[in-house]
């Protein structure tokens, strides 16, 4: 069964996104292992580019160490691809054929991803040109993942 995780940056703080999060892991759990990693959020000493820029890089190396070396890697980046959910299915589908047995979903902080994290990512998604607060990109893409995976079955859910 493949792993499918999101490693991110920060805590959802309100109930209702957690709880929409765990209905859609509950749901997942049928296709895949699905896990959500969550890392603290950079403290942040100013708001300089340079202060910025080290928010972003001590991020991404945190976020790098929680990717394993042979893991499909998707970054979540607002100048990543747009695409279907019908793509994404095939996209998930594809590393599972290819032999990649885990699938990594990044999202970043709310400075977004380091450069690293970005050259070490197979695809660079976007889920649209709207910004959304991180916890809410969350749901959304869990309620994607799990579109996908009912894409791939032929499930009932994805009209």
């Amino acid at each position: 069964m493949i792993r499918v995780n999101i490693i991110c940056i920060g805590k959802i703080k309100e109930k209702y996104f957690t709880q929409a999060i765990d209905e859609y892991a509950k749901r997942l759990s049928t296709f895949c292992k699905f896990s959500i990693t969550e890392l603290a959020e950079e403290k942040q000493r100013g708001d300089s580019p340079s202060q910025i820029a080290e928010v972003i890089s001590a991020e991404g190396r945190r976020i790098m160490q929680k990717i394993g070396q042979s893991d499909f890697v998707i970054a979540m980046c607002i100048e990543g691809r747009m695409m279907s959910s019908e793509e994404l299915a095939q996209i998930i589908e594809n590393a599972g054929i290819s032999g990649k047995s885990t699938v990594d979903f990044i999202i970043g902080g709310s400075y977004g991803l380091s450069d690293e994290v970005k050259r070490r990512a197979d695809l660079r998604l976007s889920m649209s040109r709207m910004t959304f607060p991180h916890q809410m990109a969350r749901v959304v893409l869990s309620e994607q993942i799990y579109r996908a995976f009912e894409i791939s079955s032929n499930g009932k859910y994805h009209k």
